[in-house]
């Protein structure tokens, strides 16, 4: 879609020789336009939501609240989240874990929407060999150790951390719903915790001041059954203290859409042929729906740049009419 929104927006810019718009420019613009919209799915939503409790909105094909809904958990995640002393040596337990980052999750993160912490270890140790999706320890007895399919299996070897479920289990070898042992460039010792995916609980965010409030009586502290956690800049620390083991914190949350990327590799006749196959290539993560969005949304900002009023004029008579259709 990125080369279609691009393609569109050179066109109305060149039809009164407005000038060019590079490639850099391009890209900086639609970074910034996908977040406005990624940002308005979430008020959009709830403008939707307010109509159905006030029994305006429609139903069936009319139900729009699905629609968003269906749009907004595209980014929903979830992913192991790192201690704090994860790169100590020897390892020290930490109940405090670093928040999703592009660092430690591999994606930046929006917003939390729940905290799991698995609290049943079944079994730890290190990969003896490797498989394609299989987890190997001929150290280990699996079955005797309570492993059944469906439980969670973490390499805490990796930053961020591997996770993948459990889908067979023999004696040594555990076959895995992802290659979370070999398809990655790894440490040469792969450590893995398994943790029974049926015991869990979802740990409450308290504040700062709260949370002291709550340790001080043996009747609210937090407990295994009942966690909560605080959350600071980076990093969110988990109550009771005995959780703080890697891979016993699975966080769900809404991770913003990457950064699109319109690629290049030659010119012709002075300009840029678009190539998807570079590696840094990165489309739009909304979805089609949008075009006409992110088409109006970079002309304001092309407008801006080349100091035309036009172009701004028209992306935001069109960004009305846009939404003046919702529903």
């Amino acid at each position: 879609m990125i080369n279609s929104v691009r393609n569109t927006v050179i066109a109305i810019l060149n039809k009164n020789n407005y000038g060019y718009i590079s490639p850099s420019d391009f890209n900086l613009y639609a970074q910034q336009a996908q977040l406005e919209l990624f940002m308005k799915y979430f008020s959009d939503y709830n403008t939707i939501i307010n109509k159905e409790n006030g029994r305006v909105s429609g139903t069936d094909y009319a139900d729009f609240g699905k629609s968003y809904s269906e749009q907004i958990e595209e980014f929903i995640v979830t992913n192991s989240l790192v201690s704090l002393n994860f790169s100590i040596t020897p390892y020290i337990p930490s109940n405090i874990y670093f928040l999703p980052s592009l660092t430690t999750t591999g994606d930046e993160e929006y917003m939390i929407n729940k905290i799991l912490c698995y609290t049943t270890l079944l079994a730890s140790g290190t990969v003896t060999s490797n498989s394609l999706n299989q987890l190997n320890d001929t150290t280990a007895n699996f079955v005797t150790s309570g492993v059944s399919v469906g439980d969670i299996v973490t390499n805490i070897s990796v930053f961020p951390h591997a996770t993948a479920t459990i889908t067979s289990v023999t004696t040594t070898i555990l076959g895995l719903s992802l290659d979370i042992f070999t398809a990655l460039p790894l440490p040469t010792l792969k450590d893995y915790r398994i943790f029974k995916s049926s015991v869990y609980s979802e740990a409450e965010k308290v504040s700062s001041g709260k949370i002291s409030l709550l340790n001080m009586s043996p009747i609210t502290s937090p407990s295994t059954l009942y966690p909560a956690y605080i959350q600071d800049k980076n990093t969110i620390t988990v109550y009771p203290s005995t959780i703080n083991q890697e891979g016993m914190i699975q966080c769900t949350y809404f991770r913003y859409p990457k950064v699109p990327k319109w690629t290049y590799t030659s010119l012709t006749n002075g300009e840029p042929v678009f190539d998807q196959t570079q590696t840094d290539y990165q489309d739009f993560e909304i979805g089609d729906q949008n075009e006409t969005s992110l088409v109006v949304k970079i002309l304001q900002y092309c407008g801006i740049s080349i100091r035309e009023p036009m172009p701004v004029q028209f992306g935001k008579q069109e960004e009305m009419e846009n939404n003046a259709q919702i529903p």
